[in-house]
């Protein structure tokens, strides 16, 4: 069986670590190195559910994209079972799970998140959009449809609870997409050509320039866009590991649901 830090290698192979932003804690953040592996459980967030999950699995190891500790927007400064990440951090550690999280390195990776993204929305002969990071992609439809017509596609191809638009009054051919939060790309996708821009988390702001500056807006939430890489992260993890049972959480999923006026 594999050990935790050969699968951690192993993972730095596809998304390798020097492609993770300087702020950004990626690799093993929890657990034994040595510890051998038989069964692994790939999530977007390791969640009090995922953790669960893992412990009634049978796990010894959890994937995940999102850090579980030592991010800039959650630095750890104390492990305590009445704080919420103390707790989910205490119950990893009870039930001697380790933890390997690859953020903004599988973000830019070949083959990471953003290609992964733009294969689930079918695009044709996809790279890089040109942004200084490598973060996003652009690529090609088939063919021209309108903006309704391809934010229904977008929203049924990744599974999403709903989607946010705005039209700039063009078809959708040339397309843009940044997994996550990556709305401050907007401006690269516009120069390099793109009429329509997918992502998650824009601002009101965002959508209300849109037409203005010429470019169709889609959120598509941030679970959505960032979740196919999972599936990915599996196909390496047992294409190297033939022993190695690794699977996708069914506990996590979209948390953000829409109400419509009717339902």
């Amino acid at each position: 069986m594999p050990t935790v830090r050969e699968i951690e290698h192993q993972l730095f192979t596809l998304a390798p670590k020097d492609g993770a932003a300087s702020w950004d804690n990626v690799g093993l953040l929890l657990g034994e190195p040595e510890q051998e592996v038989s069964h692994v459980l790939v999530a977007l967030d390791i969640t009090e559910e995922v953790a669960d999950e893992a412990i009634a699995k049978g796990c010894q190891l959890i994937v995940a994209h999102h850090p579980v500790m030592n991010c800039k927007w959650l630095p750890v400064q104390t492990v305590r079972s009445d704080t919420p990440q103390g707790h989910l951090l205490m119950k990893l550690l009870r039930g001697n799970l380790s933890a390997i999280c690859m953020h903004t390195n599988l973000d830019t990776a070949a083959g990471g998140v953003n290609d992964c993204l733009a294969e689930a929305l079918e695009l044709i002969d996809p790279g890089p959009l040109g942004d200084e990071e490598g973060l996003c992609r652009m690529g090609t439809l088939p063919s021209p449809m309108p903006l309704a017509e391809f934010s229904r596609f977008v929203c049924r191809a990744l599974h999403s609870n709903g989607v946010r638009y705005a039209g700039a009054g063009k078809p959708v051919c040339r397309v843009a997409v940044g997994g996550g939060a990556c709305g401050d790309y907007a401006e690269a996708a516009i120069l390099a050509g793109c009429d329509t821009f997918v992502t998650s988390d824009l601002t009101y702001h965002t959508f209300l320039d849109a037409k203005g500056k010429g470019i169709n807006l889609i959120d598509a939430g941030h679970f959505p866009t960032e979740d196919p890489v999972c599936r990915k992260l599996i196909h390496a993890l047992t294409a190297r590991f033939p022993t190695l049972t690794a699977e996708k959480s069914s506990s996590h999923r979209e948390v953000i649901q829409y109400f419509v006026e009717g339902d």
